[in-house]
């Protein structure tokens, strides 16, 4: 199986992309579950951009830099900035309705922003932008949507036999290995060009709100390959996810807190403005932070944020999928404060990529959260995730458009073709769930907004048993979507953890007890990490070890 260009993952990142790309080739779309299954389907807040008359580049540029404690690129932030306006306008043409008044757009204000720049569609801004993105490429004949269908692994060259790296890459991609859920038949999918837009990596912790198809797959997949990652240690946390036993990852948008919202505590008591001056305005990192530390000194199991001081019409038609939910569960925001907790949102790291999306491997995009482009840094200024979606599709497919005769494809040859080996159907589905468990939860204790080096160093220590017993699962059995997912959580886990025991500072949504403080003598720098090249090519399904990531090299 071959395209010209192949992408996995169907947010905002990929569906951009495809459409960019659909007039130099074939383009195959490649999603796990459904294409709307996507953490840009669940996006409340907007995109940011500066779309006001008052506002200006500088300021964007300057409060993301604020936001991102030193570690992002300004370089990479400035560029970003610049043609974040056109993207939102042509999202417009593509179809996405932003909520509009008197008929100019209704920009919301969010924490770290100085000024009103977010663009959205009322709560609902993702699945505004997934449906027109979506219905635009239904309409493009030059790409094809394949779901239900797995990538598990990278097809590289230097594995195949091939020697032809260009200058300044470690490798070349030639595509994927994809599985057919319904077949548990595994297959190359050769490309010129190969896309990873698979989203975060939520799931790795306990208490998340991402989707749960954020399984780090693109970060592992990427990692196993020979690219490099970075700052994995820098793991956004939302402050505000709905706390209710029956509610599942139901994230209160940021836009709550712009708009008003103050977190109080069980006796009704304001606390932000102990930890701020920005007061409910601070950036995430500050905000959960704050969050956590109330909980601990109270011993509550949440928080509250209460907007029942702004009209009611308002906000029934500002936050209407909140404001349904929450009345669905017994909570009218209108009157009462909305019970929440700080939850994993957002994967700040990633794969490192350079100002066009491209990886270390020639041939192989990052784009959207599973990227570290160095927009971010230490920690991600609300909205701007979909920005950083939008402009580097643009600039990924700027430089396809370039130099597309220096992409080229490879067919499809025995030495590529996947082998399972003496691999057996796994029978016992709780070796996979309990080792899942066990991760997220030691992640989510160890691991989590306020860290420990002793923490740390037993999270490392009690990974490598879960490590070992994935291994053999993955000798022993036939893979399947559980398996895969869980091998995949299980590399996220050792790098964040070996991401975070090398940074002994405080610095963003990295905070150590040890290290209260932040060091910009010794650690004013990203936190790098490339796996050992094997001494001899390695076929498709290799030793267990190597896949999951074992000796991690700091760079």
């Amino acid at each position: 199986m071959q395209s010209d260009i192949l992408i996995i993952g169907s947010g905002i990142a990929g569906l951009s992309f495809a459409l960019k790309m659909a007039d130099l080739g074939s383009v195959a779309l490649v999603t796990k579950k459904a294409r709307v299954d996507t953490a840009t389907n669940l996006a409340q807040g907007g995109i940011a951009a500066v779309l006001a008359p008052g506002d200006s580049c500088e300021a964007h540029v300057a409060d993301t830099l604020a936001s991102g404690a030193g570690l992002c690129h300004e370089d990479v932030v400035r560029m970003v900035v610049e043609e974040g306006p056109e993207r939102v306008r042509e999202l417009q043409r593509l179809g996405v309705h932003f909520t509009q008044r008197q008929g100019m757009l209704d920009l919301g204000r969010e924490g770290g922003h100085s000024a009103r720049r977010i663009a959205h569609a009322r709560d609902l801004t993702g699945r505004e932008i997934e449906r027109a993105l979506l219905e635009a490429v239904a309409a493009n004949p030059a790409i094809t949507v394949i779901e239900d269908h797995f990538a598990v692994d990278l097809l590289i060259a230097s594995r195949a036999g091939i020697d032809r790296v260009p200058p300044g890459f470690d490798d070349v991609c030639l595509g994927a290995y994809l599985m057919d859920c319904a077949s548990g038949v595994i297959s190359p999918w050769t490309a010129r060009v190969t896309a990873l837009c698979t989203g975060g990596s939520g799931k790795v912790y306990l208490y998340t709100t991402n989707p749960d198809i954020a399984t780090g797959d693109g970060v592992a997949m990427a990692y196993r390959a020979g690219a490099r990652v970075a700052n994995l240690e820098f793991v956004q946390f939302h402050p505000t996810c709905l706390y209710h036993p029956k509610a599942k990852n139901f994230l209160i948008s940021e836009a709550v807190r712009g708009e008003g919202g103050v977190l109080i505590d069980r006796q009704g008591r304001a606390f932000m403005g102990k930890y701020d001056n920005r007061a409910d305005l601070a950036t995430r990192d500050t905000v959960a932070r704050a969050i956590d530390a109330e909980m601990k000194t109270s011993g509550d199991d949440c928080v509250y944020l209460d907007i029942s001081h702004r009209d009611p019409d308002f906000l029934r038609g500002r936050f209407p999928t909140i404001h349904e939910k929450c009345l669905s569960l017994g909570i009218d925001m209108t009157r009462e404060p909305i019970p929440v907790v700080p939850a994993a949102h957002y994967q700040c790291g990633g794969v490192v990529t350079a100002a066009t999306g491209q990886t270390s491997l020639h041939g192989l995009f990052a784009l959207g959260e599973v990227a570290h482009t160095g927009l971010h840094g230490g920690n991600r200024l609300a909205s701007n995730s979909l920005l950083e979606a939008v402009v580097f599709a643009h600039q990924a497919a700027r430089c396809c458009h370039a130099d597309w005769s220096a992409f080229r494809s490879v067919a499809v040859s025995d030495r590529l073709a996947w082998s399972s080996g003496n691999a057996a159907r796994i029978e016992e589905c709780v070796l996979i769930t309990h080792n899942w468990d066990q991760i997220r939860r030691l992640m989510w204790n160890y691991v989590g907004i306020v860290r420990s080096e002793t923490r740390l160093r037993l999270a490392r220590k009690r990974l490598e048993p879960i490590l070992q017993e994935i291994a053999g699962h993955y000798r022993r059995f036939l893979l399947t979507p559980d398996l895969i997912e869980l091998r995949n959580i299980a590399l996220l886990a050792e790098l964040v953890v070996t991401s975070a025991v090398s940074r002994r500072e405080s610095r963003g949504l990295h905070f150590m007890t040890d290290y209260p403080e932040r060091d910009d003598a010794h650690f004013l720098h990203d936190t790098v990490l490339r796996k050992p090249r094997p001494v001899q090519p390695s076929p498709a399904r290799e030793s267990a070890g190597s896949m999951l990531g074992a000796g991690a090299r700091l760079r």
